[in-house]
């Protein structure tokens, strides 16, 4: 694992007297997919925020492409290359999807803040550019007729993909997905499972995914971190994952764990 482009090393998070993530430990090389799975409650959120810089580590190191994070706000933390989206929809909704994606890509292309001011040349060229960024992005993520659409009038399942189009506006080096496909019908999960693999083998990114539809996770993920009351419990392939005793009992706490979790993987 020597060529990380993210470590984790023992992250804590502590809230008084609770502890919601206890020593996590993570490598996520380039382009590697992993799933980040558990219970109601686990801590899986909780990592991703302290990950992103939304909370500031209690004890341990977040390391991204060999600087350390900890304490960095998450404009910081996003401009160095770790993008999110979030388990509730966040979009700019009174903004056109085109507008959301953009103001994703000043994160890595901004200018001087005179030149704006000023009109220059330079600030135009850079404008172009992130608005053909941010068109591609539309496209690709299927949204380029949608482009001058509110994202607030865009269809659930559509407002998902524009999240993640404005996530790759930042050109991330790792792409974190907090339950991409929740709210999503079968058909829709089906197509995601697809689009993200598409999105890590195009833009070279590595992803992190929690995600509650075993399908999905189980079907893309190259490897799986479980946590269980912010303590990881498990890690390793995705089939070796699911046959562990301790995650069968973490889910479901009953004597036919094992066929009733194969049959949510089915």
């Amino acid at each position: 694992m020597s060529g990380a482009v993210l470590r984790a090393e023992d992250v804590t998070m502590r809230f008084g007297g609770l502890t919601a993530l206890s020593k996590f430990n993570i490598e996520l090389r380039p382009k590697e997919l992993v799933g980040l799975i558990g219970p109601n409650g686990a801590g899986k959120t909780t990592a991703f925020n302290a990950l992103s810089g939304v909370y500031a580590p209690t004890e341990g190191s977040v390391i991204l492409g060999g600087v350390r994070v900890n304490g960095l706000r998450p404009h910081q933390v996003c401009a160095l290359g770790i993008a999110r989206t979030f388990q509730n929809i966040r979009l700019f909704k009174n903004l056109s999807a085109l507008d959301n994606v953009r103001i994703a890509c000043h994160a890595r292309g901004h200018g001087p803040l005179w030149e704006p001011l000023l009109g220059t040349s330079g600030h135009e060229v850079r404008e172009g550019r992130m608005e053909a960024t941010a068109r591609e992005l539309l496209e690709v993520m299927g949204l380029g007729d949608l482009a001058d659409a509110q994202a607030k009038n865009l269809p659930y399942g559509l407002q998902r993909r524009l999240e993640i189009a404005r996530a790759l506006g930042a050109e991330p080096k790792v792409l974190c997905l907090d339950e991409p496909a929740a709210g999503m019908n079968a058909t829709e999960t089906a197509a995601l499972m697809s689009l993200i693999h598409d999105i890590r083998d195009r833009f070279g990114v590595a992803v992190l995914l929690i995600e509650h539809d075993m399908k999905l996770v189980m079907g893309i993920s190259e490897r799986l971190i479980v946590l269980d009351h912010g303590v990881t419990i498990s890690s390793g392939k995705p089939e070796d994952v699911r046959k562990d005793p301790k995650v069968i009992e973490a889910y479901l706490g009953v004597e036919d764990g094992h066929k009733a979790l194969d049959s949510e993987a089915a």
